[in-house]
């Protein structure tokens, strides 16, 4: 499913947030989604002629913006 109401970088992460993804074939569970409406998020496409963006790639951008607005932190210094 896709269309959710706000943009990933809209959203203010916290620590102890959980990030759930579904499966590229499948997606998450219909019971799951209808529960959870108004915690979609959106990371927006620019080609229409896309179906969709490969789950390791949204991971990461979603994943990313969290630990970013985070100070990264934990990161291991080198």
């Amino acid at each position: 499913e896709s269309g959710g109401p706000r943009h990933y970088a809209q959203v203010k992460y916290a620590p102890d947030d959980y990030l759930v993804f579904g499966r590229e074939t499948a997606g998450l569970p219909s019971g799951l989604l209808a529960r959870n409406r108004e915690r979609w998020l959106r990371i927006p496409m620019f080609n229409p002629e896309a179906r969709s963006l490969n789950l390791a790639n949204c991971v990461a951008i979603v994943l990313f913006e969290a630990l970013r607005q985070q100070g990264f932190s934990g990161q291991v210094e080198q």
